[in-house]
């Protein structure tokens, strides 16, 4: 099975060697997303759930990109520096995600990319 790289000029910039999107058979792979806004490179905020917005709208682009929208995640991982903050990530991502909603984990980590407080992954389907 071939893979191809989802590239545009209005996506984040990558932050290290690896490919944003990366289709396999009709799986999308997105790679982590931070609250990084494309325009400027730097972090969106320090509140947790304007950061979980930008780390999704991100992830959206990116799925924009390849002709998929969010509603085509089958599965996410969220990725947060304080367990504390869930209630505030979930209801941002409940902004965003409809049933029937992905799969998803989320976990608590030591620490992000850039200090950032969330990062989100997924993994999508065309249909």
């Amino acid at each position: 099975m071939a893979k191809s790289v989802v590239a545009s000029p209005n996506l984040p910039k990558a932050i290290g060697p690896y490919s944003l999107g990366v289709w396999a058979g009709d799986l999308l792979f997105v790679s982590g997303q931070t609250p990084i806004d494309p325009a400027t490179g730097a972090v969106v905020s320090e509140d947790v759930a304007a950061q979980a917005r930008q780390s999704i709208k991100n992830v959206a682009a990116i799925l924009e990109a390849a002709g998929l929208s969010l509603d085509d995640v089958v599965k996410s991982t969220l990725f947060i520096k304080d367990m504390n903050a869930f209630a505030a990530i979930n209801a941002v991502y409940a902004e965003f995600f409809h049933e029937p909603y992905p799969a998803r984990s989320c976990v608590e980590v030591a620490r992000l990319p850039r200090d950032v407080l969330v990062e989100l992954e997924v993994v999508a389907r065309r249909s």
